[in-house]
């Protein structure tokens, strides 16, 4: 166990677990000694996640479609009865895909409207679902991106989504700290994931180029190099689910390796 941020014994819920940034927070906060549950929409993935974690960790898996009222619902139920308190939520749960606002495609709004109801509205589901058990001390971190603050061609839903994020985490923050409760957003950059890759390729066959091309060109606007990797900005969301943060709510934290600065 990684001594450091006084999370044993908390009860952590993370959606979006199955792989890319949540494997990497599954296995950060796995390695805190909390309680945790992991939340995604495919089963043999999360379980072999599930079953790799350190066997201190007392993990609970759960196949949930976050656009599902009576899937979401029957969720809280069951940890309701199983541990009863939420100490931590992470709504990392996402999509990434691009959608050009001139695309001829028969589906575009219904891409449009998919992304969003992905990003934003299953975010709200889960953390009305879940208030009920979260007490004063409570943390939820939701998963904005640095297009969150800035704009990208292309890409309108996902960054609309990521900026509705930013907005959310924002008047939740005044929502629920009544209650004790705080509410931050992080920003990741660049990171090594598979949907991070996808787009990498999407846009470079946009712009007719490579993708070690396209891969170069972002990079160079970070102040310091190289693509991160999930572990790399882990730290982070220790920190805000952390007594270290107390001061913070309403706060979207950018991990970017100084590509956004804002």
């Amino acid at each position: 166990m990684k001594p450091g941020y006084a999370l044993q014994g908390k009860t952590v819920v993370l959606t979006g677990a199955a792989g890319g940034i949540g494997q990497g927070l599954a296995q950060a906060f796995a390695a805190q000694g909390v309680r945790l549950l992991l939340l995604d929409r495919v089963a043999a993935p999360l379980q072999a996640l599930a079953e790799a974690l350190p066997g201190h960790t007392e993990v609970m898996t759960a196949v949930c479609d976050l656009g599902d009222d009576a899937q979401v619902a029957a969720l809280a139920s069951r940890l309701q009865n199983q541990w009863g308190r939420v100490d931590v939520l992470v709504n990392n749960a996402g999509v990434e895909y691009p959608t050009p606002i001139d695309s001829p495609a028969p589906d575009a709004m219904a891409r449009w409207a998919s992304l969003l109801d992905n990003n934003v509205l299953g975010m709200v589901r889960l953390t009305r679902a879940l208030l009920p058990l979260m007490p004063a001390g409570a943390r939820v971190i939701n998963q904005s991106s640095i297009w969150g603050k800035t704009g990208v061609a292309d890409f309108s839903a996902y960054v609309a989504s990521k900026h509705a994020v930013i907005g959310l985490t924002r008047s939740l923050a005044f929502e629920l700290g009544g209650r004790g409760i705080r509410v931050n957003a992080v920003c990741p950059g660049w990171i090594r994931t598979d949907a991070a890759m996808r787009s990498l390729t999407s846009m470079a066959q946009q712009q007719g180029r490579s993708e070690a091309e396209v891969e170069r060109d972002l990079l160079a606007q970070q102040a310091l190099p190289g693509m991160l990797a999930p572990a790399d900005i882990a730290g982070v969301y220790l920190f805000l689910a952390s007594a270290d943060a107390a001061p913070l709510t309403g706060q979207a934290l950018v991990a970017s390796n100084g590509e956004v600065m804002a």
